[in-house]
């Protein structure tokens, strides 16, 4: 689904929300506190990279840069998965094409796995999961993106909350990916160590090529800012399937405006194998602050 535009403000309909939030909120408490019983242990540390956030903060490249520091194998739940993407999800298949070693589908029984079938004392980093409870987590990082910050500050369904923002308080660490406009009143625990990022995003094309931009990912508007040129844009639901349709529509969209279609890798990645070679992506990276890296490396030593 396309993230709800009620979602970053506080309108009538966000409030009308408001008790179906609660409702939402106590029943994912109770399930958290049952799935909590005899929580898994991991012989190998455990790095959880999460947010509570519904999505769309940069998590993903986040995971990438912290799994190729630690040359760390990766574990996921897979979300959307097909056989455009090898039936492991998108966000799994891009983390792959870079040389990771990436675990679908269940996080719990992938970790025992890998506890099993090697010696390694090397950590495992879990791609989300702070709301996991199966999994007692060594480190836990959370991702924010400065412009959004707590959005409207509603839980789900009024806001994109998973969780109150008083869970912040769970996270060991916070990385917040900079933004040129950071939302106001975004504050958070004086306690806890804050690092950040800068988001890359490099475009396979000179600038003054014109540009189509199209993108299924929760908050498109951000990949569209981050591109030169761009003279058409179009937005698709989160983890969008494209269909042969849509992409005919893109083509002639692009062709009228004299644009060559771009989209982001994760998108890129749904797209049908015969049309990757005409349809070019912009890779988004995440250049971490050095202390984060010298946090992390101490902090992994005092757990050994």
């Amino acid at each position: 689904m396309k993230t709800p535009w009620w979602f970053l403000h506080k309108t009538p309909l966000a409030f009308l929300l408001l008790p179906i939030s609660w409702v939402y909120y106590f029943f994912a408490r109770v399930v958290y506190l049952f799935r909590k019983i005899g929580a898994y242990k991991s012989r190998r540390k455990i790095i959880c990279i999460g947010n509570i956030m519904a999505g769309g903060v940069g998590k993903t490249p986040i995971v990438r840069a912290i799994a190729e520091f630690l040359d760390a194998p990766v574990v996921m739940r897979g979300y959307k998965k097909s056989a455009k993407t090898g039936n492991i999800g998108d966000e799994a298949a891009m983390l792959a094409r870079t040389g990771l070693q990436v675990h679908v589908g269940d996080r719990k029984s992938n970790i025992v796995l890998l506890n099993k079938q090697t010696k390694d004392s090397s950590p495992i980093v879990m791609d989300d999961g702070f709301q996991n409870p199966k999994i007692v987590k060594d480190i836990s990082i959370l991702v924010f993106d400065q412009g959004l910050g707590y959005g409207n500050g509603f839980l789900l369904p009024a806001g994109p909350l998973r969780e109150p923002r008083r869970a912040v308080r769970r996270a060991d660490a916070i990385i917040i990916v900079k933004n040129k406009k950071p939302k106001k009143r975004f504050k958070l625990p004086e306690e806890l160590p804050v690092f950040y990022a800068t988001s890359k995003t490099f475009s396979p094309y000179d600038e003054d090529e014109k540009l189509y931009a199209f993108a299924g990912i929760g908050y498109p508007k951000k990949f569209f800012n981050s591109l030169n040129n761009v003279v058409g844009k179009k937005s698709f639901p989160d983890h969008y399937q494209y269909t042969d349709k849509d992409l005919e529509k893109l083509f002639e969209a692009a062709n009228k405006k004299g644009a060559k279609l771009i989209t982001t890798e994760k998108d890129w990645i749904r797209l049908p194998e015969e049309l990757r070679s005409d349809i070019k992506y912009a890779r988004l990276d995440m250049i971490i602050d050095n202390q984060f890296w010298n946090w992390l490396e101490e902090k992994l030593k005092c757990q050994r």
